[in-house]
C-alpha cells in the first residue's frame, strides 16, 4: 500500500500531468499514476476524435469553397429581387419583389464554418473526458496553444481549427518536434491564419508581374513563438530571410490549379529564387525543400530546446519553473533531437516537477474539463462554449498568436474568478440531481488534498448545488 506522501503526491501529478480523476478513480490512480503517465508516453499516441463531419482539411476547404459561392448566389438573387423594375417593362418578365430565396441551410442552424466548429469542439470536449489521465489530452493542448491559430480570423480558419489540431498536432505529441513545426506551419489553417498565402517574393514571376511583395507575418511568428523565443538571437534580417524561403507555402484555391482547393501547395510561381541566408547558414536548396531545410534547422537550434524546456515546464510545474529543471529538460532536447516522449519522461521522472507544490492555477478550459469529469457528466455545446466564453479562453480562438496566456495572473484575477463562482454555481445545479452525496465526491476527487475547511463547507452548505459549487471552487480542486 502506498504510503500517504505518495498518495498526496499522486493526488498533486494527477491534477498537475492530467485532466483530474473521474469518480471511483479513487486511491488506485492516485498510488499508481506515474506508472499510468509512463504508460500513456510509451503507447506513443493519442485519439483522434470521432463524429466529426469532415475527415480532412482538403475536404472541408472544398466545402467551404461550394458554401461561399452558395452565398454569393443568394446575395446576388436578393440583390436582384429588391431591384425595381425599369419603367416599361413587361410585369411577366421583372423579377417578383421580394421573392423568395431558396435556403442553403435548415433553419435555427449555423451557417457551415460555426456548424463545423461546433463539431470538432464538441468532438474534442468528449475526448478530453473520456480520457483515462489527460496527460495526452494536456499536451495536445499544450501544443495547440504553442503552435495557436485563431478561428476568428477567417471563414477558412474557423471552419478549419478542429482539422489543424487534428492532421497537424495530434500525430506528433509523441513524435519529433520538428515534424510538428513542418505540419503546423505549412497548414492551411495557419498559412492562412498568418497570412503565408499572401506573401510573394519581390523577384518571383508573381512579384515581378503584379509589383507585390513579401508578407513576414508567418515568418516572425516561427522566429519569436515556434521555435528560438523573443531572446533567442535572431535578427529583423532573418525574419526578412525566412519570409523568403517560406514564400510559395500556400492554400490551394477554388479553382483547384495546384491540387485540391483548400489543402496545401507549393507554388513556384510566388517562391523568391536563389540563396537565402538565415541565421548564419546558407539556403540553396530548391523550391519547397529549402523551407523544410529551414524549418529543420531551426527545431534543432539549442535556442528553441532552451524555448520549449522552459514553457513545458513552466506549463506542468510552476510559472517561475525551478531552473535546474529547465536546464534538463533542454539537455534532453537537444541530446535527443527533439524527441518529445524523452523529453515527457525526463518531465516526469524529475523530483521538481513531481514534489512541487500545486501553485498553478487551472487554465478555464482544464477548469471546464476536471469538473465535468469529476461530475460525471457530458455537456452539450452550449455548456461547453458559454462557460469558457465568460471565462476567456474560447477554444481556438485567442487574441494573437501568442496563444491564451499560461501563468497565474492571467486567470487568478479578482474578476476571473467572480466569474468562476458564477459558472461553478451552474454546475452545482445541473449535477445536483445526479450527484448523490457531495461530501462523498469531495472525498472521492480530491483524496488525501482535501483540507477540513473544504471538508466542512461542503457538509455544512445550505443545498447540494451550492455543496458541489463549494467544491469545485475549493484552492484543493483549483489549484494543480
Amino acid at each position: 500500500m502506498a504510503e500517504a506522501g505518495e498518495l498526496k503526491a499522486g493526488a498533486i501529478a494527477l491534477q498537475r500531468f492530467g485532466l483530474g480523476p473521474k469518480p471511483g478513480q479513487g486511491e488506485a490512480a492516485r498510488a499508481q499514476v506515474r506508472d499510468r503517465l509512463l504508460a500513456e508516453i510509451a503507447a506513443g499516441r493519442v485519439a483522434q476524435p470521432e463524429s466529426v463531419t469532415f475527415s480532412g482539411a482538403a475536404e472541408i476547404g472544398k466545402a467551404l469553397y461550394d458554401f461561399e459561392d452558395q452565398q454569393k448566389r443568394e446575395r446576388e438573387a436578393r440583390r436582384v429581387a429588391v431591384v425595381p423594375a425599369p419603367q416599361g417593362t413587361q410585369v411577366a418578365n421583372a423579377a417578383p419583389q421580394n421573392q423568395m430565396v431558396p435556403a442553403s441551410k435548415p433553419a435555427n442552424e449555423p451557417a457551415l464554418p460555426y456548424r463545423t466548429y461546433r463539431d470538432e469542439v464538441k468532438a474534442r470536449v468528449d475526448l478530453a473526458l473520456a480520457a483515462e489521465t489527460g496527460f495526452g489530452e494536456r499536451l495536445v493542448m499544450f501544443w495547440s496553444n504553442h503552435f495557436c491559430i485563431g478561428a476568428t480570423k477567417s471563414n477558412l480558419c474557423r471552419i478549419m481549427a478542429g482539422a489543424y489540431e487534428r492532421e497537424a498536432i495530434r500525430p506528433h505529441v509523441f513524435g519529433r518536434f520538428e515534424d510538428m513545426l513542418i505540419a503546423a506551419e505549412s497548414h492551411p489553417a495557419m498559412l492562412d491564419f498568418l497570412d503565408n498565402r499572401q506573401s510573394i517574393g519581390p523577384n518571383s514571376p508573381a512579384g515581378r508581374r503584379r509589383g507585390r511583395g513579401l508578407n513576414e507575418n508567418l515568418a516572425r511568428e516561427i522566429l519569436e513563438l515556434h521555435t528560438l523565443g523573443v531572446s533567442g538571437g535572431y535578427a529583423q534580417a532573418d525574419v526578412t530571410n525566412l519570409a523568403r524561403i517560406i514564400t510559395g507555402w500556400t492554400v490551394v484555391g477554388r479553382e483547384g490549379v495546384l491540387g485540391f482547393p483548400g489543402s496545401f501547395a507549393f507554388n513556384s510561381g510566388l517562391h523568391e529564387p536563389g540563396v537565402t541566408p538565415l541565421l548564419g547558414r546558407r539556403y540553396d536548396q530548391p523550391g519547397k525543400a529549402q523551407g523544410i531545410a529551414a524549418l529543420t534547422d531551426l527545431a534543432h537550434h539549442p535556442a528553441t530546446a532552451r524555448f520549449i524546456a522552459t514553457k513545458l515546464a513552466r506549463h506542468f510545474v510552476a510559472d517561475a519553473p525551478p531552473r535546474a529543471l529547465v536546464e534538463k529538460l533542454a539537455g534532453t532536447f537537444r541530446q535527443s533531437g527533439g524527441d518529445l516522449p524523452s523529453l515527457y519522461r525526463t518531465l516526469i521522472d524529475d523530483d521538481a516537477a513531481w514534489r512541487a507544490p500545486a501553485s498553478k492555477i487551472r487554465s478555464p478550459q482544464e477548469f471546464l474539463l476536471a469538473s465535468y469529469r469529476a461530475l460525471g457528466r457530458k455537456p452539450d455545446f452550449g455548456q461547453i462554449i458559454g462557460p469558457v466564453g465568460v471565462m476567456g479562453q474560447s477554444f481556438w480562438q485567442p487574441s494573437g498568436p501568442n496563444g491564451y496566456a499560461d501563468d497565474n495572473a492571467a486567470w487568478a484575477s479578482a474578476e476571473g474568478l467572480k466569474t468562476r463562482v458564477d459558472v461553478a454555481a451552474g454546475w452545482g445545479r445541473q449535477a445536483a440531481g445526479s450527484v448523490a452525496d457531495p461530501r462523498v465526491l469531495a472525498e472521492d476527487m480530491l483524496g488525501p488534498l482535501i483540507s477540513p475547511e473544504t471538508k466542512q463547507a461542503v457538509a455544512r452548505a445550505e443545498s447540494k448545488p451550492q455543496a458541489l459549487a463549494l467544491l469545485l471552487m475549493s484552492p484543493e480542486f483549483q489549484r494543480r
